[in-house]
C-alpha cells in the first residue's frame, strides 16, 4: 500500500514533485525506520498553490451548493470504501492501534457527510426596516482561499473537519499537514480528485519547511483566512502574523481537561469515562484528561479500579492484533512525556503502574498511574499529551472547580456525579468550551468544537462550523 500512495506536493489536484526536488523521510514510530519520502514543498511551492486557489476561488463559490455537497458526500462515500487503507495508513506513520484508526476514519468521514448537508442550508434574511424607509437584506459569501494547518494526532479528521466546512462555504484551501503524519492528507487529496473535487480548488502542502511556506502565504493578500489545530504556543505566533493584514483566523489549541469524580459519582461508570478521556489515541488528544481530581472518598476505589484497567492494556505496535496502545508520535514527545512524569515523582507523587519507558525499537512509553500528585508538578500545568493518568484528591465541590479552572487553558471539562442539581451548577462553573457530564468522549461532527481562554477560538463542527468560513454581507434596498 505505501508504494501506491501519492507522495508528491498534491497541488490543485494534481501530484507535482517540489520545486526544490527535495524529499523528506516519514517514519513509522513504532520502529523509528523510515517509511517513505514525500515531497518537501518550498515557499514557492505556496505560492504556486495559492495561485492555484486565487484562480479556482470565483468559479468555485460560484458553483450551486447542490453541486458542492454531492461532491463532499461522494468524498465520504470513497472514504468509507477505503477505510482500511486509510486506517493502516494513519497506525503506520502516527503509531495508534488499528481499532483507533478506524474509530478515527469514522469520526473524520462525519465531517465529509455533515457539511455536505450544511452546505445546502447556508441562509440569510430579508426583512423590513424598522424604520420603514427601505428593507434589510443579508446575505453569506465565502471567505475566499483558506490555509489550513493540521496537526499529527489526527491525521485524517483534524483535515475534514476544516475541509469540510471550508469547501462547503465556498472556499479554496490549502492544506499543509503536519511534517510526521503527511501521508493520510495526500490519500485524503486522491479521494477528493476521484470525487470529481474541480482543478485548484483544494492543493496540499507537506513540508519540513513550515515557517518559510505558511509565513509567505499570509503575507499575501488572496489569503482570507488561516485555521490552525496544534499548540497554544504556535497558535500565538501564528495570530500574531495573521494581525499585520488583520486575516481572519480559527484557533483550536492546548488543552489542560480536568476530570472530575464527584463522591456520589457511578464508580464504574466514571473509570470507563477515564480510559475514554485518557487513554484515547494513547492519550495524545487536546481533549485528552490531563487532571483527575477524585473525591477523597471515593479515591481509593477508583484509584484500585483505572490501575487494574490501564494494566492490562496491551501495548506495542499498533498493527498488531491485540494492541490497545501504540507508540508515541515520536523521541520527542516520549522525552517530554518521560520530563513531565520523572518531575512529578521528585516532587513526591506516587507510582501506582508504569512509569517508565520500555526498553527497545520505537516511542513507546508504559502506560502510567500517578497518585498524590503535588500541586507544585509540572504535568498539572503542561499538556502530558501521553498515556499518563494524574489523580488529585478533593474533598469539596468548590474545591474541584477552582482547581479544575486554575489553568490558562479552557478546551474541555469532564466530571461524573449522579446528582442533575450538581451537573447543571458545575456544568455553568467549569471555564471551559465543552463539559461532558458522565461522558469521557465528547467530540461529534455534528456539535461546535472549540474552547476559550489559550485553547483558542472559533468553532469546528456544528452548525456552528461553517460560519467560521462565511462573511455576512449587508445590502441596503430602497
Amino acid at each position: 500500500m505505501i508504494s501506491s500512495l501519492p507522495t508528491d506536493l498534491w497541488l490543485g489536484g494534481t501530484q507535482t514533485p517540489s520545486a526544490s526536488g527535495a524529499r523528506f523521510s516519514v517514519l513509522n514510530p513504532a520502529t523509528g525506520e523510515e517509511l517513505t519520502t514525500v515531497a518537501d514543498a518550498t515557499a514557492a511551492d505556496g505560492i504556486t498553490a495559492l495561485d492555484l486557489a486565487a484562480a479556482a476561488q470565483g468559479a468555485w463559490a460560484a458553483t450551486p451548493a447542490r453541486e458542492r455537497a454531492e461532491i463532499l458526500r461522494r468524498a465520504f462515500d470513497l472514504l468509507q470504501a477505503r477505510a482500511a487503507d486509510f486506517a493502516l495508513l494513519m497506525t503506520l506513520e502516527m503509531g495508534k492501534s488499528l481499532a483507533e484508526s478506524r474509530g478515527e476514519v469514522n469520526y473524520g468521514g462525519e465531517f465529509l457527510r455533515w457539511f455536505s448537508e450544511e452546505a445546502v442550508r447556508i441562509g440569510g434574511r430579508f426583512t423590513p426596516a424598522p424604520a420603514g424607509n427601505g428593507r434589510i437584506l443579508v446575505t453569506k459569501m465565502p471567505v475566499g482561499p483558506v490555509l489550513a494547518i493540521t496537526p499529527w494526532n489526527f491525521p485524517l479528521a483534524m483535515g475534514t473537519r476544516k475541509i469540510g466546512p471550508a469547501l462547503a462555504a465556498g472556499c479554496t484551501v490549502i492544506v499543509k499537514p503536519a511534517e510526521d503524519t503527511p501521508l493520510t492528507m495526500l490519500l485524503l487529496g486522491q479521494v477528493f480528485a476521484d470525487a470529481g473535487l474541480h482543478s485548484g480548488v483544494l492543493s496540499i502542502l507537506p513540508t519540513s519547511e513550515a515557517a518559510a511556506v505558511t509565513g509567505l502565504l499570509m503575507d499575501d493578500p488572496r489569503l482570507r483566512k488561516v485555521t490552525f489545530t496544534g499548540s497554544t504556543g504556535v497558535g500565538k505566533l501564528l495570530v500574531r502574523n495573521a494581525a499585520d493584514r488583520l486575516l481572519r483566523t480559527s484557533m483550536e489549541l492546548g488543552g489542560n481537561a480536568p476530570f472530575i469524580v464527584f463522591d456520589d459519582a457511578d464508580i464504574d461508570a466514571a473509570v470507563d469515562g477515564a480510559m475514554l478521556a485518557k487513554m484515547r489515541n494513547g492519550g495524545e488528544a487536546c481533549t485528552a484528561a490531563n487532571r483527575l481530581y477524585i473525591a477523597n472518598s471515593v479515591r481509593e476505589e477508583f484509584t484500585a479500579k483505572l490501575t487494574a484497567r490501564i494494566e492490562a492494556l496491551t501495548v506495542g505496535p499498533g498493527d498488531r492484533e491485540g494492541t490497545d496502545i501504540g507508540p508515541l508520535i515520536n523521541d520527542k514527545q516520549r522525552r517530554t512525556v518521560t520530563a513531565l512524569v520523572d518531575d512529578a515523582l521528585t516532587k513526591g507523587a506516587r507510582v501506582c503502574t508504569g512509569g517508565t519507558a520500555p526498553d527497545g525499537p520505537g516511542f513507546f512509553y508504559t502506560p502510567t498511574v500517578l497518585d498524590s500528585i503535588p500541586a507544585d508538578a509540572n504535568l498539572l500545568r503542561d499538556e502530558i499529551f501521553g498515556p499518563v493518568a494524574a489523580i488529585v484528591g478533593f474533598d469539596t465541590e468548590d474545591e474541584a472547580v477552582t482547581a479544575a479552572n486554575d489553568t490558562r487553558y479552557g478546551l474541555v471539562a469532564y466530571f461524573y456525579t449522579e446528582n442533575l442539581d450538581r451537573a447543571l451548577r458545575v456544568s455553568a462553573a467549569l471555564d471551559t468550551g465543552m463539559v461532558g457530564v458522565n461522558r469521557g468522549a465528547i467530540s461529534d461532527a455534528a456539535a461546535p468544537f472549540g474552547g476559550v481562554k489559550e485553547s483558542g477560538f472559533g468553532r469546528e463542527g456544528g452548525t456552528e462550523g461553517i460560519e467560521e468560513y462565511l462573511e455576512t454581507k449587508y445590502i441596503a434596498l430602497q
